[in-house]
């Protein structure tokens, strides 16, 4: 895709009309709102996927009209439901735990619960930071002073500010915060507004795919579990449990999808956001940084509750909130079945690609239905060779980070050959992190690696 338009889908506005939930459609059907955002593509199975597929509405019959509410972040969805017009959202971790207390403090019909997980990721990957492709920064360090776009109070601010305080920085005090939505960040960074953007998923693939930003901070690298789920109004979920229950069978449907249809999956989701099919795949491929399941975890509980006074200490967490009020997993246990108490010990990656996930990586060949699974990096590498020698172009290349193992592109990865080995890593900061206790291992171009392999 031509990158400047590119850069105009990421900038189209969200969908901000708003439907009274509850209310009968000008038919006589029952009307069902849904928000969700359609680029924060690891929500797809609640969101972006499951539209397309009409799951919902065919569980629902023809009682039932779905209005579908697109955002860009999880703020909005939030006041929309605790004003009663949005009955379902599908958010991050952060702005879940926003939700929930809000919601507790506010009372009577606007408490929400959170009833499934979409997609997560148990080291945090699914966030990061990016900079321009000219900047000189190697690391968060490098910030110190300069202006960085964030979404307070989102997942992607939360990774920056935890990791600026592991390095012994003030987040309040040694960056400047521009409290902005990842479309308005993106366009600032392109400008020179800001010096770095911190977002979640799918902003620092699809900035770093499109060759307009490069990755600073692996959000891996932090090892704090992040991912997105479902909440929802307790007065709705009481009220009309079968449309709850019709709402997550197909999830669990389109989560099967997903799983069985990954290349479809990309495709069907970049056509409706506009975002690239390959960064889509990044992230919801097999072996993808995104792992979906719907099942709510017990580590994804003690995550929320870890998370609660961090985001009090950064203020915007102003209410308590009793996260086992909030984490409601019965209404997935009944539609997921007797499978769902094995299946939520479960953490591999429900599309996994052949042999060792830390290792194993895949190539997309332009004009081809179907990618190829490799082994290793060395095997990856190889491939693309082969491939480029024989006048195919490659669509995109994934490998897994030799230190964190986030799943990124091979050709915006940093390469090291260390001895006989060639190791990628998706940040600069990786690299020095393993030449740290390897001093022989030297830095060298995708392509030197490709060649060399």
């Amino acid at each position: 895709m031509n990158k400047n338009l590119l850069l105009a889908a990421l900038l189209a506005p969200a969908l901000a009309a708003c439907t009274v939930a509850g209310n009968a459609a000008d038919d006589g059907r029952i009307e069902v709102v849904v928000g969700y955002q359609s680029k924060t593509i690891n929500t797809v199975t609640a969101g972006t996927l499951l539209r397309s597929l009409g799951y919902f509405e065919k569980n629902l019959g023809e009682k039932y009209r779905v209005v579908w509410q697109d955002y860009e972040s999880g703020a909005p969805i939030t006041a929309e439901m605790l004003a009663g017009k949005i009955d379902i959202g599908s958010m991050g971790d952060y702005p879940l735990l926003i939700n929930g207390s809000r919601a507790q403090a506010q009372g009577g019909d606007a408490r929400t619960e959170l009833v499934s997980i979409t997609g997560y990721n148990l080291r945090g990957a699914l966030n990061g930071v990016v900079v321009s492709t000219a900047s000189k920064d190697r690391t968060l360090r490098d910030l110190k002073g300069k202006t960085v776009s964030a979404s307070v109070g989102s997942a992607g601010h939360g990774t920056l500010v935890q990791a600026l305080d592991r390095l012994g920085l003030d987040p309040a005090k040694d960056v400047k915060t521009e409290n902005q939505q990842p479309s308005v960040g993106a366009s600032s960074l392109q400008s020179g507004g800001a010096a770095a953007l911190a977002q979640f998923v799918a902003w620092p693939g699809q900035l770093v795919q499109a060759g307009q930003a490069r990755l600073l901070y692996d959000g891996g690298a932090l090892d704090v579990p992040t991912f997105h789920g479902v909440v929802v109004r307790q007065e709705f979920a009481e009220e009309s449990g079968d449309v709850l229950r019709a709402f997550l069978k197909a999830q669990i449907q389109a989560t099967s999808y997903l799983h069985e249809n990954p290349l479809k999956a990309a495709h069907s989701v970049a056509k409706e956001t506009g975002l690239s099919p390959e960064t889509v795949y990044l992230y919801n491929g097999p072996n993808g940084i995104a792992t979906f399941d719907v099942t709510l975890k017990p580590a994804q509980r003690t995550a929320l509750e870890q998370d609660v006074p961090f985001l009090k200490s950064i203020g915007v967490l102003e209410q308590p909130l009793d996260i086992g009020a909030f984490f409601n997993d019965s209404y997935v246990r009944d539609a997921y079945g007797p499978a769902y108490a094995a299946d939520t010990a479960k953490t591999a990656n429900g599309a996994a690609l052949p042999g060792d996930p830390a290792k194993a990586g895949e190539v997309w060949l332009e004009g081809e239905d179907a990618t190829h699974a490799v082994a290793d990096p060395v095997a990856l590498l190889r491939f693309v060779r082969d491939a480029q020698g024989r006048g195919q172009k490659i669509r995109a290349a994934y490998v897994p980070d030799a230190l964190t193992g986030t799943r990124w592109f091979a050709d915006h990865s940093v390469w090291l050959r260390d001895g006989d080995a060639l190791l990628p890593f998706a940040t600069l900061e990786n690299a020095d992190a393993h030449r740290a206790d390897h001093p022989g291992a030297r830095e060298v171009t995708y392509e030197e690696a490709v060649r060399d392999a």
